[in-house]
């Protein structure tokens, strides 16, 4: 039995224990937890088992956690080199509009106006040696920085809002800053950097357990890790112990795994922890899902020692364009219009998926976890469905409505001849009572 799950787990009850993985899952997800934000009414059962998942967090990961009653800050390490997924509302400008605001935000204290902060923010991006504009372009990422920020629960809008950067001329506003939650934001340590990098590389470095945190950190958070993609040591080590991460993974974070002879695939059951769901409802993703079998179909001609499988962007794009062409009600329009950009967004589908990298040697190579999926389409392609003869054209002839009216005419006439005798013998009857009174 693992240290972790004596020390941690196995001395508490079975409902405590349920209730510490379950905050462990909800910390992973949102490292920054706060009463305000999203899964915030956790918040107080994390409080309640702050040191039990301080521990645990320590001793599986390396991870520091600090819990007060309005925010728990889970710091995560990533490995160098492998940085997350960003935020979709950020553009690279967002991403260092975003650095350049939490610096500005240091010295400002707990109340600023907009007009303020934006100078201030500029001011140092030209410190930095930055070329900075005033154009729409440039705002739209200030005015997205902000709102991230926003987000979080850094920033308040008190009196109007950050959208004012948007318009012609700025709208003022009054921004509150929680002073608290900005001294979290940070996962390197700002005291110990010289510089950028150097806090990069001391926000990256692994858990004091070296190997075994690295490896299990890998595991958390990627969904699939191959051996070839480890330094040899660590490599070796995940070999070894494949099985007994196995059980850890799942008691303690309630992670599924699945061991191949060329790493390991981990899987979410209730997908709380999957922040991109695969295979998903777009057009991109179906399209990604039925490429897999033809793309890996020559698999055995291109064998390579880590699994991996070569594939050219010109055989994407004429899979995706088969499909596209074989089901042709199935696919957004907009989205299948240039197969080029399809091919391309279906690339990055699967590489934010860790199911495709690209390397300067060998282009474009997808792995081995792909062939868990073997996906057959619910139809048959078009071109193999039966052509029906053509229905013959109906001979113009007497329509329903032109009987319709022959009949009216018909039915007029009869009633013409019938009604003029019986008119005329009631003229005659009172011809003949008049004559009789006379």
């Amino acid at each position: 039995m693992s240290p972790t799950r004596t020390g941690v787990l196995d001395g508490l009850s079975e409902i405590d224990a349920a209730n510490v993985v379950r905050c462990a899952r909800v910390l992973l997800r949102r490292p920054l937890l706060r009463a305000a934000g999203p899964d915030g009414d956790l918040l107080p059962l994390v409080y309640r088992h702050r040191l039990a998942l301080a521990d645990l967090f320590a001793q599986t990961l390396g991870y520091r956690l600090v819990v007060q009653r309005q925010f728990a800050r889970l710091y995560k390490a990533m490995p160098a080199g492998d940085l997350p997924r960003g935020e979709s509302s950020l553009s690279p400008r967002g991403y260092t509009y975003l650095a350049l605001t939490i610096a500005a935000l240091s010295g400002v204290g707990r109340q600023v106006l907009l007009s303020r902060l934006v100078a201030d923010v500029r001011s140092a991006g030209v410190e930095a040696g930055l070329a900075i504009t005033d154009d729409l372009a440039d705002r739209r990422a200030i005015a997205a920085a902000l709102r991230h920020l926003l987000a979080l629960g850094v920033l308040h809008e008190t009196e109007g809002s950050v959208s004012g950067l948007l318009g012609e001329t700025t709208t003022e506003a009054l921004i509150t800053i929680d002073t608290d939650l900005l001294g979290q934001l940070l996962v390197g340590p700002l005291a110990e950097a010289t510089d950028g990098a150097d806090l990069v590389e001391l926000a990256t470095r692994p858990g004091p357990r070296g190997t075994e945190h690295a490896v299990r950190r890998r595991l958390v958070e990627d969904p699939v890790v191959l051996y070839a993609d480890l330094p040899p040591e660590q490599a070796d080590w995940l070999r070894r112990r494949a099985r007994r991460e196995s059980g850890l993974l799942e008691s303690c974070f309630g992670l599924i795994t699945e061991t191949r002879a060329e790493g390991i695939a981990i899987t979410d059951p209730e997908d709380y922890l999957t922040d991109l769901v695969f295979p998903g409802a777009s057009t991109v993703s179906r399209v990604a899902l039925l490429a897999l079998p033809e793309l890996l179909a020559g698999a055995e001609r291109g064998a390579r020692p880590d699994g991996r499988v070569p594939i050219e962007p010109a055989t994407l794009r004429a899979v995706c364009a088969r499909l596209v062409e074989d089901y042709p009600a199935a696919w957004s329009k907009q989205a299948t219009e240039d197969l080029t950009d399809l091919g391309a967004a279906v690339l990055d589908l699967l590489t934010a998926m860790g199911l495709a990298v690209f390397t300067a040697e060998d282009g474009w190579l997808l792995s081995p976890a792909a062939h868990r999926w073997l996906p057959e389409p619910d139809e048959r392609p078009a071109r193999e469905l039966p052509q029906l003869p053509p229905q013959p054209q109906p001979e113009p002839g007497w329509s329903l409505f032109d009987h319709e009216d022959a009949a009216v005419q018909d039915d007029t006439a009869v009633r013409d001849d019938t009604a003029l005798p019986d008119d005329t013998a009631a003229h005659d009857d009172t011809d003949t009572t008049l004559e009789a009174g006379a």
